[in-house]
């Protein structure tokens, strides 16, 4: 045996892949470095999944009449229209949620590739996983959690902890109806926006707003 150098992590090896597959910006990374970037991201990570409870819970205040009722008094004349109490119901909580992870999967995707990843396709693997997670978490657990919670305030402000679980138990058929509109819409607002490319489109003009002096910039944007 031999040693090639002191640096235990200096010859550390991996399978390589082909080289349509290869990212290399990440190839020169040293070792520690990749180890604290991943470390970075799963904080990260921790923190966006947890902050966007947020607006799950803000959309969840949107799919029920008597909340926005509760809430906004006002419009009481606008929302007793039977094509916008509809809408509100059948259709604006799951557009409104569709709208905030429109954009996720290209954040995952940076959070990826500055954790260090050296191939696409364990870069676009990381993402997806994460991208699972996030659903997982948020739109189902926080959908049913927070809908349910707020539905049920007063019950939970009034009885002893252990009844608790059973009340929400009762609560939870209750977001069913939003489930149902949920997948509707990320049925047809998915190939929609699959053929109409939103982002890129939404993007272009961003940039072409904001950064575009010359022709030539346009062409890059």
């Amino acid at each position: 045996e031999t040693q090639q150098t002191k640096n235990p992590t200096e010859w550390l090896t991996e399978w390589a892949p082909e080289a349509r597959e290869v990212y290399w910006q990440n190839l020169a990374m040293p070792y520690v470095s990749l180890t604290v970037r991943r470390f970075v991201m799963h904080v990260a990570f921790f923190f966006l999944t947890f902050f966007f409870i947020i607006p799950i819970a803000f959309v969840q205040s949107l799919a029920s009449i008597e909340g926005i009722q509760k809430s906004a008094p006002f419009l009481n004349p606008i929302i007793e229209k039977k094509f916008i109490k509809s809408v509100i119901q059948g259709f604006l909580p799951g557009i409104v949620l569709k709208l905030f992870l429109i954009f996720l999967p290209a954040i995952l995707m940076m959070m990826s590739k500055f954790e260090g990843f050296i191939s696409i396709s364990a870069l676009e693997r990381r993402a997806a996983f994460r991208y699972y997670l996030f659903n997982l978490v948020n739109v189902f657990l926080g959908s049913i959690i927070t809908g349910s919670a707020f539905e049920q305030l007063d019950s939970f402000l009034k009885q002893s902890a252990d009844q608790i679980p059973r009340t929400i138990g009762v609560a939870i058929p209750i977001k069913a109806t939003f489930f149902i509109t949920y997948i509707m819409v990320d049925g047809w607002a998915g190939v929609a926006g699959e053929i109409l490319r939103l982002k890129p489109l939404v993007i272009f003009h961003l940039k072409n707003f904001f950064l575009v002096k010359t022709e030539k910039d346009r062409e890059e944007a």
